[in-house]
């Protein structure tokens, strides 16, 4: 890995480490192995020793074991010379029309200020799902453009038409088909393994290009593969515009002394 640095500098190493063992909407387990793939994450930090280091994950994190879970990831991250700082931003307030909750990891190891990003969109101005995919909703399948839609036998056509804003088809799962509000960011965009969630006008599951969309993606973004393996990349994606909030937080933080 070093070599192919090739002697440059290296700012900034960011993952997002599988979360599915932290989620709150799986079964928390606390052996599950994939809780504890950071590690990996920082066997590549302590090889290449970048300035910055992001981590991202599910809130659930945070209350695994009483807090412990957070404690020793920032034990490891110390351990390995950087200094952390941690909270949980909601993608909405940097102009994403979701309401995602995700818990940030920032650290450095050459002395900055670590910054998180401050929200600079009130809450009365969240961009709407209405705000991002109104134009899509009846336009014609569009496979070049990830906007193709389910095909929803009868049966659950009419199941999804009494299903009202903001509620689902199982109390059990739900965040499985639940229908969207048509006047507020969305929730959480996940893939669901195809059981996404319901657009506020229409008796379908969103498609790929609007979940994509509500994760703030432009839409000359294409995603490959099947439409399942499109919905995996987009619900498991930091929203770009997240994203570039957290970048210029670093940013701020290179010009302290």
């Amino acid at each position: 890995m070093k070599e192919q640095l090739q002697s440059r500098k290296l700012n900034i190493i960011a993952g997002g480490f599988p979360c599915q063992g932290f989620s709150m909407a799986g079964k928390r387990l606390v052996d599950d192995p994939r809780n504890v793939l950071y590690k990996q994450m920082l066997t590549v930090i302590k090889k290449l020793q970048p300035d910055f280091v992001v981590g991202e994950n599910v809130p659930g994190l945070r209350f695994m074991q009483q807090g412990a879970v957070e404690k020793k990831i920032l034990e490891g991250f110390k351990k390995a010379g950087y200094t952390m700082q941690v909270t949980i931003l909601c993608a909405a307030d940097y102009s994403v029309p979701q309401k995602r909750h995700r818990i940030i990891f920032i650290g450095n190891r050459i002395g900055k200020t670590n910054f998180h990003p401050l929200p600079f969109i009130d809450p009365s101005k969240y961009k709407t799902v209405k705000d991002t995919i109104a134009d899509l909703m009846d336009i014609a399948d569009n496979e070049a453009i990830n906007h193709e839609y389910t095909n929803h036998d009868a049966r659950m056509i009419k199941r999804m038409a009494q299903v009202k804003e903001g509620e689902g088809l199982s109390n059990k799962y739900k965040d499985s088909y639940r229908r969207l509000w048509w006047h507020r960011p969305a929730t959480t965009i996940k893939a669901n393994n195809g059981a996404g969630c319901i657009h506020p006008k229409r008796n379908r599951v969103i498609t790929a290009r609007e979940m994509a969309r509500l994760q703030s993606f432009d839409d000359d973004f294409i995603f490959k593969g099947s439409k399942t393996a499109q919905q995996l990349q987009i619900g498991n994606a930091v929203p770009p515009l997240l994203a570039k909030a957290i970048a210029l937080a670093i940013k701020k933080s290179y010009k302290t002394k």
